[in-house]
């Protein structure tokens, strides 16, 4: 997919490391840059535990079969049992529509349906205390706009915060950038003076390293326990993190993400 941004033109290096200082929050420190998923996997989620701060790409094209409006439930007992979880989603401008400006095609009845469904699948955990507290960040979400960004995006902070994440979260949106995808994320970073940019598995398929080189930006790759019997990893790339926290608590989740961050991460963020 072609990173793309409405907002802003594309600009120069110069006019991109121009961001003022208070839009670029606390200097220093490891940047992951994702767009925002509904409820999202554990390997994203844990991308961005593992980061300072998250740069949220809600500037670039809405694709109806990705994670942004649609989450996979997994079944407490059993996680091969899954069922999606979607929120039907309006595209104002067709294809070309950011994932900004996807509307909730009926706002009412996608928080209806999200209610039920997270209390249906894991209303009798014993962490389910854990999982109604994000789930009523949503909920409340959803009657303060109509846009599926802002209620994706509330989901993940809301799971962030029950994990006891301290990090920042920035709009991608809000900051000028070059059009090339690597240089465009590598302008992100700098101008959130981030010095790490945290690359997922997807991003090693086409991410040119020399941008962020010329920024003076170190990229470090991150992934979940691969080859691993654990369950928790085993579905880390295909189920909702509500299953995670559902079966583990947020405390003992926590403590699970962090010992999954790479030295390196852990060297960067200090």
């Amino acid at each position: 997919m072609t990173l793309t941004s409405a907002s802003w033109a594309p600009v120069s290096t110069a006019a991109s490391s121009a961001v003022e200082p208070s839009r670029a929050g606390s200097p220093g420190g490891v940047c992951a840059i994702h767009q925002p998923n509904l409820f999202p996997r554990l390997s994203t989620l844990a991308k961005l535990y593992a980061a300072d701060r998250w740069i949220v790409l809600d500037d670039v094209q809405f694709v109806r079969r990705d994670y942004q409006h649609r989450a996979r439930l997994a079944a407490l007992d059993d996680p091969a049992a899954q069922q999606w979880l979607t929120l039907p989603a309006h595209l104002p401008r067709g294809r070309p529509t950011l994932i900004s400006e996807a509307l909730l095609a009926d706002p009412g009845r996608s928080r209806r349906t999200v209610g039920h469904l997270v209390r249906q699948y894991y209303g009798r955990s014993c962490h389910w205390l854990d999982v109604r507290e994000a789930l009523e960040a949503v909920l409340d979400e959803f009657e303060a706009t109509d846009r599926v960004s802002d209620v994706a995006r509330a989901s993940t902070v809301a799971l962030l915060d029950a994990l006891g994440w301290s990090g920042e979260v920035l709009d991608s949106s809000a900051i000028p950038t070059r059009g090339g995808r690597s240089e465009r994320l590598a302008d992100l970073a700098a101008a959130t003076s981030s010095t790490h940019y945290l690359c997922g598995t997807g991003g090693r398929r086409y991410l040119d390293s020399r941008a962020f080189d010329a920024r003076d930006i170190q990229v470090l790759f991150f992934h979940t326990p691969v080859n691993t019997s654990e369950p928790l990893w085993q579905w880390a790339r295909r189920t909702s993190s509500l299953w995670a926290v559902s079966s583990l608590g947020s405390t003992a989740l926590g403590g699970k993400l962090i010992e999954c961050r790479p030295a390196a991460v852990l060297a960067a963020s200090a």
